[in-house]
């Protein structure tokens, strides 16, 4: 079960990847399929069941494109 999201902003992209070789559980990979307006290959968020939500892709980022959203668990 997936504990996070991951927003990818296409518009700040610029496809450095550093999300994709920082991301420890490889939840984000540049697939060469997608590009952004301007060109740029861009990244995509796969394999959400592996996602724990640590945000490193996000503080690694060095164009403020990516975004993490942790899920908050439910209190029975």
């Amino acid at each position: 079960m997936a504990k996070g999201e991951v927003v990818i902003n296409q518009s700040h992209c610029l496809g450095c990847g550093y999300c994709a070789h920082f991301c420890p559980h490889g939840c984000i990979v540049i697939t060469g399929k997608e590009y952004s307006p301007l060109g740029y290959l861009l990244p995509t968020f796969t394999h959400a069941e592996k996602c724990n939500a640590c945000g490193v892709c996000e503080w690694m980022c060095p164009h403020f494109g990516i975004e993490v959203y942790r899920y908050a668990e439910a209190k029975a």
